[in-house]
């Protein structure tokens, strides 16, 4: 049975190898679309965004407002493009902790009561993509690489 199995997986792996980078174009096109809604929600009233900020007893309202609706709309172009994807994952994974632990958490688990189900989907997705990179279909793959010297 093993010698059946490896047969099969030395058949799909070429194919499964070249759907990586699909996999990362979708993850990054997904997670940019989902920053969209919010960013341009933000900017739309970023006043009323740094009301609820101070509501909450966040330090700096105002700031943080322009920080995270800055931060995720940085992100939604560039994980579009594909482009400082490692990078703009970082600040993005705090915005989401940051939404957890102010709006989220107290609601649960599921996204159906406003929980952190969502936010915690985003920062699984953002570390894979801070993990395994852009893939080959983004502006990072043309980059130079950085390279250690020895």
């Amino acid at each position: 049975m093993q010698c059946q199995l490896t047969k099969v997986c030395a058949l799909i792996e070429p194919v499964t190898k070249r759907l990586q980078d699909v996999a990362l174009l979708s993850l990054r096109l997904i997670l940019a679309y989902g920053f969209y809604e919010p960013a341009m929600r933000k900017w739309d009233d970023i006043s009323a965004v740094a009301s609820w900020f101070e509501s909450m007893g966040l330090f700096a309202p105002t700031f943080q407002a322009y920080m995270a609706a800055s931060t995720e709309l940085a992100g939604v172009v560039l994980l579009t493009l594909g482009l400082f994807t490692r990078l703009i994952s970082i600040p993005l994974i705090v915005v989401m902790i940051v939404a957890i632990v102010t709006v989220h958490l107290p609601n649960g688990f599921s996204s159906g009561d406003n929980g952190y189900e969502i936010p915690l989907y985003y920062i699984l997705m953002l570390f894979t993509l801070i993990s395994f990179g852009s893939g080959k279909l983004s502006i990072d793959n043309f980059l130079p690489k950085m390279s250690k010297e020895d």
